[in-house]
């Protein structure tokens, strides 16, 4: 396939399947995912493919995690509709799909507010857990008409029986509000220390915990607060 050509599914299909590796699909599928490429090779054919909105497709239709990576890096963000995005979030149920589907598609186009509130009371765990993960960007980017505090007792009440995506996203929001918001740092730390969530999570040496108290700590001491 050259650079200059419409890519072909078939071909890049063989690619994908030529770079796999089972000791990253091992690795990988202790963290819940299915692929067994490098994302730094994946990156790598995606820089060479560009941008291209109708392959990300076809590539996204295939099912295979691998495939649905590449998609997420060729696509072009604004091009989905809403219901588009709907429908992906509830086919991508790997975390790293799913992760990259919020991160890099729906956080960068212009419905992420309209997903958030839509998948905030979703039912299903994993479809919330992206409407959790849009709110703790939006404490960092646009807090302005959040109710923070009311964010706050949610977590409260609902993070320690959390299914385990939902209750990492809610973590990441609990961080994010004590790390944002000196007047509600007190209270965000409070909550995490009663609740103890991801108190015991292996964190490798020079790596940031999850566990929110240790985060929000951590974050201000950089931050210089």
């Amino acid at each position: 396939m050259t650079t200059t050509s419409e890519p072909d599914l078939d071909e890049v299909m063989a690619e994908l399947a030529a770079l796999e590796d089972p000791r990253i699909l091992a690795v990988n599928e202790r963290h819940g995912d299915d692929h067994a490429v490098n994302l730094t090779t994946l990156r790598a054919v995606a820089k060479r493919i560009k941008k291209n909105q109708a392959f990300a497709e076809e590539l996204w239709a295939t099912g295979d995690s691998a495939a649905r990576l590449l998609a997420l890096l060729i696509c072009r963000p604004k091009e989905f509709s809403p219901g588009r995005l709907d429908e992906m979030l509830r086919e991508a149920r790997t975390r790293k799909v799913h992760d990259w589907l919020v991160g890099y598609v729906v956080m960068k186009g212009p419905h992420a507010e309209q997903l958030r509130l839509e998948w905030l009371g979703d039912p299903d765990p994993v479809v919330a857990a992206a409407g959790w993960a849009l709110t703790a960007d939006r404490v960092v980017k646009k807090p302005e008409g959040l109710d923070l505090p009311g964010l706050l007792d949610a977590i409260e009440v609902e993070m320690s029986g959390a299914h385990e995506r939902l209750q990492w996203e809610m973590n990441t929001c609990l961080a994010q509000i004590g790390i944002q918001n000196p007047d509600l740092r007190d209270r965000a730390r409070g909550i995490g220390e009663r609740l103890g969530v991801l108190r015991d999570y292996p964190t490798p040496p020079g790596c940031t915990s999850p566990y929110a108290p240790e985060w929000i700590d951590e974050m201000v001491r950089r931050n210089g607060g």
